[in-house]
């Protein structure tokens, strides 16, 4: 892991108020996990931005640093780092996850 991959993802998360570090992209996750966080997002209606761990080796090993947290996806929503699928879908289920959603200021997608 580089200090470079750890700048680019800290810009990532800085720059963008909802996004989910993913396997593979929004059409196409490569991961069922990623999947569900995909899934959840997309019935939320919110905007969110995404980055294909599978395509950068560096991000893909320097987002478990960055966030202290092993598994991917990984939910940032106004820089702070929320979860993972199972922690999305808990907060999901129990109406917490569009509440800091509502809370952050977050607009619904187009």
């Amino acid at each position: 892991m580089t200090d470079d991959a750890l700048a680019r993802i800290d810009a990532a998360v800085k720059s963008n108020d909802v996004l989910l570090f993913m396997k593979g992209t929004p059409l196409f996750p490569q991961c069922g996990f990623s999947s569900r966080a995909v899934a959840i997002l997309d019935h939320l209606g919110v905007e969110y931005a995404t980055v294909d761990v599978l395509q950068d080796q560096g991000v893909r090993q320097g987002i478990k640093a960055y966030s202290d947290w092993p598994t991917i996806p990984q939910l940032y929503v106004k820089g702070e780092f929320i979860g993972g699928s199972d922690i999305m879908m808990e907060m999901y289920e129990a109406g917490e996850l569009a509440t800091l959603f509502d809370q952050a200021g977050i607009s619904k997608a187009a």
